[in-house]
């Protein structure tokens, strides 16, 4: 009961935070990483090689992203999140869409409403660090993954050099509540990230997990230093 109640209390603080900064959350991306995020994400999608007669879910989804740049790619594509207020944006954005290949669902990724082996790719950028249970929401990957199917995970990382992840870390501690405050009129909606990557396994622990869980072919790359990371795996 305990664990339950704690995942539920940390469920309900990410979602509340994600509604307070989902109107501004494109911008201050691209400001806080001077549109780099974009490279990003058009690298993950070329990783993922996601074809026409493919199905793909992109967990955490946001604002739709990385979901839209993957159907670009051809495929169908499945937007999940959370927080109804950044799938207000996404839906927005997917209106103006000519060319469609994506829905978007409103669930939690700890309990996916989808059956086993369903999808031939699975992505999830800058959303696991969030789950209060990491390890269950790669098992959740996991079983909703077709044999052979591929992983991709975009985040933040931990620097393996010490002197750069000092330099990193305060960086995130005294930069980003000021992007907080100047965007969303709150000095504390951008400081979780500090807070959340201290906690998050980062390259070694999430590979690690991976392989735990039983899948292969688990690759990681280091960008930017190692302050981003993108986890490349196979069920």
């Amino acid at each position: 009961m305990g664990d339950e109640l704690t995942q539920l209390n940390h469920k309900e603080r990410v979602d509340a935070l994600f509604s307070s900064i989902a109107a501004r959350y494109d911008l201050v991306n691209d400001i806080q990483s001077a549109g780099l995020h974009r490279l990003w994400k058009r690298n993950l999608s070329r990783r993922i090689g996601l074809v026409e007669s493919e199905r793909a879910l992109d967990i955490c989804c946001g604002t739709g992203d990385l979901t839209f740049r993957l159907a670009k790619r051809g495929g169908t594509v499945l937007g999940l999140d959370l927080n109804m207020s950044m799938l207000t944006v996404a839906r927005r954005r997917l209106a103006k869409r000519v060319v469609r290949g994506e829905q978007l669902c409103q669930a939690d990724a700890l309990s996916l409403p989808c059956a086993n082996a369903t999808f031939d790719a699975v992505t999830i950028g800058y959303g696991l660090r969030n789950l209060a249970d990491i390890h269950g929401g790669l098992s959740e990957i996991y079983r909703v993954l077709k044999p052979g199917g591929r992983l991709a995970i975009l985040d933040f990382g931990k620097p393996p050099s010490r002197a750069v992840r000092a330099a990193y870390y305060q960086y995130l501690r005294w930069a980003l509540p000021v992007f907080g405050w100047l965007f969303c009129g709150s000095a504390s909606a951008y400081s979780y990230i500090l807070g959340s990557l201290e906690k998050y396994p980062a390259q070694i622990g999430v590979k690690e997990m991976l392989l735990d869980i039983g899948f292969s072919s688990v690759s990681v790359t280091n960008i930017m230093l190692g302050t981003m990371s993108l986890h490349l795996a196979r069920r």
